[in-house]
């Protein structure tokens, strides 16, 4: 049976996608999995609904028509960094008690099967960034609880970026500290297919 993926979120799920177009992935990681997927074997329908510069409570705005009108059979969800960086960019916090109540009302409108929940992950670039991962730290311990109390699968991520950065330095994969690189999505990619590959285990 095919099954409907649809992936909600910010700019790095976005990736440049062709809003006008369903067929359209951007170059990002949904992308890499709109492609590897069916090569190998999946029967599944790939629907990005990223949309860049997207907090948690823009997600909830449009979550009826863009998510929920898609009928996911498997829903990805990835978003947090804008929470975090329009603290700093814009003199507009939004903190981690505002983050966890409205990404608790978007799980509890969801319809889908099987829910994946992606870490956001920040890399410091500059020095005036230092405080800002304190900042990530509160949406991505909310992320990691939401996921554990409603049984979603968590994606993490910001280890593996952290990692890779201090191999390959932050260029390599996400130059501003956030927008991945193709080495980036790569990682991304790599996460995600491990958590939906012990999603499918487990339904079997």
């Amino acid at each position: 049976m095919t099954q409907r993926l649809v992936f909600a979120g910010d700019s790095i799920t976005d990736a440049g996608r062709d809003r006008a177009d369903d067929g359209s992935y951007g170059d990002g990681y949904v992308a890499l999995l709109a492609d590897e997927l069916p090569a190998q074997g999946a029967d599944v329908v790939v629907v990005n609904r990223g949309v860049s510069g997207d907090r948690a409570v823009d997600l909830e705005g449009r979550w009826e028509a863009d998510v929920r009108a898609q009928r996911p059979d498997v829903l990805t969800v990835y978003v947090g960094v804008n929470d975090m960086w329009r603290r700093f960019d814009s003199d507009d916090p939004t903190s981690a008690q505002e983050f966890e109540a409205t990404y608790r009302r978007l799980l509890a409108a969801t319809d889908a099967d099987r829910v994946i929940l992606v870490e956001p992950y920040f890399v410091p670039v500059h020095a005036d960034q230092t405080e800002w991962p304190a900042d990530l730290d509160e949406k991505r311990a909310v992320v990691a609880r939401l996921a554990e109390e409603t049984g979603a699968v968590l994606v993490p991520l910001q280890e593996a970026f952290s990692r890779a950065a201090a191999e390959h330095g932050v260029a390599a994969i996400a130059p501003d500290g956030v927008h991945p690189t193709p080495a980036g999505s790569r990682l991304i990619a790599d996460a995600w297919l491990a958590a939906y590959t012990g999603v499918e285990a487990g339904a079997r």
